[in-house]
């Protein structure tokens, strides 16, 4: 029986329809990327971090597809101020349009106003968005096991480190991950929202918290309320959790992330 048909596979088919119709020549995107500075180190500022309590991934989104609008008027610059200034470690940025409200100017406006490591937060299906997460000035890239093949995996993974982008490989479960050590992730994000149904599943990321082999920075995403959250992923092992939505909406963002910082310290 066929799975019913997710969020995740509206946005990328809209995303697939356009890569289709970009006809880049993908050698000349790389010599590019291959000529820019270094990045600012995503993955090393996680583990860093990590040593003095959990890492935390603020998020700059705008909208999601099951809540609507977030942070109306939103000011990436001004958020990622607010982050660094209560002890983010890095920045993730939304940069789907469509369905997020979105764009790359929210990655380089973000990136520009403070000094921590970017996330390129979109749906990465084709080497040019690997390319373009680097030319844009992102420090890693987001790959999504679930939207990807295996070899498709494999080849993005492996076009990204060659270019310098530390890479987030997103995992929803042990099949995923699995897949995600295949590749030779050293950064693995398990998603706790589930794809079908959009509810957050608290336990399935400290279920396979002690699955992530050792010398893995291992990342939570998704549904991470409150302080309590936070120090329950801390002590199953997550190096980093990568909070949004309650971020955006907080009256206070800096309080907000020196709260989930404290709790696990």
């Amino acid at each position: 029986m066929n799975r019913p048909a997710t969020y995740l596979d509206r946005i990328l088919l809209q995303h697939r329809e356009v890569a289709a119709k970009d006809d880049r020549n993908v050698d000349q995107l790389v010599e590019r990327c291959l000529a820019m500075a270094p990045t600012r180190g995503f993955r090393r500022r996680v583990l860093n971090d990590a040593q003095s309590g959990i890492s935390v991934i603020s998020e700059i989104k705008r909208r999601s597809p099951s809540k609507g609008d977030l942070a109306e008027g939103l000011d990436p610059e001004v958020f990622a101020v607010a982050y660094e200034f209560g002890g983010a470690s890095c920045l993730s940025v939304l940069t789907d349009e469509e369905f997020f409200g979105g764009s790359i100017l929210d990655l380089q406006r973000a990136s520009s106003a403070c000094s921590l490591p970017v996330l390129r937060k979109d749906f990465t299906v084709s080497l040019h968005d690997v390319c373009d997460a680097r030319l844009m000035g992102a420090d890693c890239v987001l790959l999504i096991a679930a939207a990807l093949s295996q070899p498709e995996l494999q080849e993005f993974h492996r076009l990204a480190t060659r270019i310098g982008l530390d890479v987030l490989v997103e995992i929803h479960d042990e099949v995923e991950l699995a897949r995600a050590i295949e590749v030779g992730a050293s950064l693995i994000g398990v998603n706790q929202r589930d794809l079908v149904t959009f509810k957050v599943d608290h336990a399935r990321a400290l279920r396979m918290a002690n699955q992530i082999p050792v010398g893995v920075a291992r990342v939570a995403e998704s549904g991470v309320r409150n302080a309590q959250d936070a120090a329950e992923l801390h002590e199953a092992g997550y190096h980093a959790i990568l909070v949004g939505e309650s971020l955006v909406t907080s009256p206070d963002p800096s309080e907000a992330v020196r709260l989930l910082r404290a709790a696990s310290q």
